[in-house]
């Protein structure tokens, strides 16, 4: 009998969580649960689910996707910046991972494979040294990655690990973004699917490549 695993995708609606449920589905193997903002308005996933065969079941989550976030402030700086602004997108960028993961950690616990995919960006990295716009999506980014690394330590049972899967053509990725989207996000499950427990807390590229912090 084939393994099956289960894997969660928060902002399943479109762009990279879109492409993942493709993606995934391409797969016997792959149960998904796909979670959007609006269920009614999400017609391509809809559409998806009519014809993916799908069956509910009661299992462990073996994947824990948090995908969803917004970059509410555009090219901002930090002198420029509402605090409105930077409060909702820590609100979706930050608080969304942090309580997805302690609602579903239970399920998590309970499979496989134990991880955990926070999806940031190198904006959010220090040490990579982006200068000074988009800076309330960068410092909740870098936010997000301090949870994870937070998670990894109090879970060491989990992988629980940060993936950038590229500056993408998405709407939040825009019009001048490089990359198609099937690219970073073919890459963020390649690596994903390599991941070995001793990787929990690395930050990695869609390309699996570490990012320095």
């Amino acid at each position: 009998m084939t393994q099956e695993y289960v894997w969660f995708i928060t902002g399943a609606n479109r762009g990279i969580g879109l492409e993942m449920v493709k993606q995934l589905l391409q797969s016997p193997a792959n149960i998904i649960v796909a979670a959007a903002r609006d269920p009614a308005k999400a017609t391509e996933l809809q559409g998806l689910a009519e014809n993916a065969g799908g069956k509910l079941r009661l299992l462990g989550i073996d994947y824990l996707i948090n995908n969803a976030g917004v970059m509410l402030g555009g090219e901002d700086t930090a002198f420029s910046m509402y605090v409105d602004v930077l409060t909702k997108t820590f609100a979706t960028n930050v608080g969304g991972p942090a309580l997805v993961t302690q609602a579903f950690i239970g399920l998590v616990e309970k499979s496989e494979k134990k991880t955990v995919v926070n999806i940031s960006s190198t904006v959010g990295s220090i040490a990579s040294d982006f200068g000074a716009k988009a800076a309330s999506y960068a410092i909740s980014k870098a936010a997000l990655n301090m949870l994870t690394y937070k998670e990894a330590k109090e879970k060491p049972d989990l992988t629980v690990i940060l993936m950038c899967p590229g500056w993408l053509q998405t709407d939040l990725g825009g019009p001048d973004a490089i990359l198609p989207v099937s690219v970073g996000v073919g890459g963020v499950l390649k690596t994903i699917l390599a991941l070995k427990p001793e990787d929990s807390g690395t930050f990695f590229n869609f390309q699996g490549q570490g990012v320095p912090w």
